[in-house]
C-alpha cells in the first residue's frame, strides 16, 4: 500500500490524505461543531492551543529527573539494590518523555513554532527511537485509521496477540491475556536494535510503504541511533562489567515496554472500542470524526496523576480530534466534548479508572482469545 507523505488526517484536514487511501463518508456537522466550540472554549477562557508555559515547565521536570535518573544509576549505583530502582525509574522517564515531549511535538502540539516542535520531537531519538518513522507508524497509520485492520499498524501484534475481531485467530491467542504483557515488555528491544534499521532499508511498514528518510533525516536517525547506543552500552560498558549492563538495560527497557504498551492499547483496544472494517473496497460508513471518537476509549479523567503523567493520552478522544491542541488543555475540553457528542447521538466511551482500563484491555484479550466478540463491528 502506498500512501502520501507524513500528514495526519486530524481536525485541520482530514479529507485530503483519505480519498487516497481509505473514504469515510456522512454527515460533517459533528465534526464542524465541535470544532467551533472548543476554539470557542479555549479562547473565551484565554487557554493557547499551543506554546503553554505548563508544558515547558513539565518538559523541564520530565528531562531533569531522566537526566538525574541516568547519572545516578551509571556513575554512583554500586550494588544490585540500587541499580535495579533506578533502572525502574529510569524507564519510567523515558515513558514520560515519550508520552508529554515527544508526543505532543510530534504533534505540532508542543509550540507554536515548527523548529521548536522538530527539535522537541528528536527527544524520541534521543531515547532509542526514531522522530521520523514515529511520524508515519503514529501520526499516519495510527491517528487516520484507527482499529481499521490492514491500515493502524498499531493494531497489528505480527500474529503474536489478536487485537481486533477481523484478525484470523489461532491457538495460541488462547493464552494472549496472560503471555501479552511479555510482548509489551520486550517490543522495545525490538524498536531500539532493529525495527528502525530495517524501515531505513525496506521502506515497508507493516502493509504500507513509506519513503525512505532523506539526507537531513538520515542523518538526525544514525545520530540520534549513535547518541541512544552511546548512553545505553558505551558509557556504561566503560565503567560497569557486561553483565550488569545488558541486566540496567533489560529492566529499562522492560519498564518502558511494559508501560508504553498498556497505556496506549488502554485506550483502544478495550471492550468499548469499535473494529471497523473496511469491507474490503476501502471505505468505512461513518465520518472520519465520529470514527475517531468510537474507536477510542478515555480513562482515569479525574485522576490529577494520570493527566500529569500520561501527557493526555487518557484523554484518547480528545487527542484524537484535536491532537494539534497541547495535551495540557484536554482536561478542560472534555466536558464539552462529551456532551458535543451526546447531543449529535456519537457514542463517547470512557473508562472511570486506570484500573478499569486495565481490566477491560484484559477481558477484550481474553475474548479474541477464545472467539469473536459479541457485537464486534462487521
Amino acid at each position: 500500500m502506498s500512501i502520501s507523505p507524513p500528514h495526519e488526517a486530524t481536525e485541520t484536514e482530514p479529507v485530503d490524505l483519505l480519498k487516497r487511501r481509505l473514504r469515510f463518508s456522512g454527515n460533517n456537522a459533528f465534526h464542524a461543531e465541535i470544532k467551533r466550540r472548543v476554539k470557542n472554549h479555549l479562547r473565551e477562557t484565554g487557554r493557547s492551543e499551543r506554546s503553554c508555559p505548563e508544558m515547558y515547565f513539565k518538559t523541564a521536570i520530565i528531562l531533569a529527573s531522566f537526566a538525574s535518573a541516568y547519572v545516578l544509576l551509571v556513575f554512583v549505583a554500586a550494588q544490585w539494590w540500587q541499580a535495579l530502582p533506578l533502572a525502574i525509574v529510569l524507564g519510567l522517564t523515558v515513558v514520560a518523555i515519550g508520552f508529554n515531549v515527544m508526543h505532543d511535538a510530534n504533534h505540532e502540539a508542543y509550540s507554536h513554532r515548527g523548529w521548536v516542535n522538530r527539535t522537541m520531537a528528536m527527544t524520541l531519538d534521543l531515547v532509542g527511537g526514531s522522530s521520523y518513522f514515529w511520524r508515519w507508524k503514529h501520526n499516519v497509520f495510527h491517528h487516520t485509521f484507527v482499529n481499521v485492520m490492514g491500515y493502524d499498524t498499531d493494531i497489528n501484534l505480527a500474529g503474536l496477540g489478536r487485537l481486533t475481531p477481523h484478525h484470523p485467530r489461532v491457538w495460541i491467542h488462547r493464552w494472549q491475556h496472560l503471555y501479552v504483557w511479555f510482548l509489551y515488555g520486550v517490543m522495545v528491544f525490538k524498536w531500539h536494535l532493529y525495527d528502525d534499521f530495517r524501515l531505513a532499508v525496506t521502506s515497508r511498514m507493516g502493509e504500507h510503504r513509506v519513503p525512505r528518510p532523506g539526507r537531513t533525516q538520515l542523518i538526525a536517525l544514525i545520530a540520534g541511533k549513535l547518541v541512544f547506543l552511546s548512553l545505553a552500552f558505551a558509557i556504561p560498558l566503560a565503567l560497569h562489567p557486561v553483565w550488569a549492563v545488558a541486566a540496567t538495560y533489560a529492566v529499562t527497557a522492560c519498564t518502558t515496554g511494559i508501560v508504553l504498551g498498556v497505556v496506549f492499547q488502554l485506550a483502544h483496544c478495550v471492550e468499548q472500542a469499535d473494529f471497523p472494517s473496511d469491507g474490503g473496497v476501502g471505505h468505512v460508513d461513518k465520518p472520519w470524526a465520529v470514527h475517531q471518537v468510537e474507536t477510542s476509549v478515555d480513562f482515569a479523567r479525574h485522576s490529577r496523576a494520570a493527566c500529569w503523567l500520561l501527557g493526555g493520552l487518557n484523554f484518547q478522544i480528545e487527542h484524537h480530534l484535536f491532537s494539534r491542541v497541547c495535551h495540557v488543555n484536554y482536561p478542560a475540553i472534555a466536558p464539552l466534548v462529551e456532551q458535543t457528542c451526546r447531543e449529535f447521538g456519537v457514542a463517547y466511551h470512557y473508562n472511570t479508572t486506570f484500573t478499569a482500563a486495565l481490566r477491560s484491555h484484559y477481558y477484550w484479550l481474553r475474548a479474541l482469545g477464545r472467539a469473536d466478540p459479541i457485537g464486534a463491528t462487521p
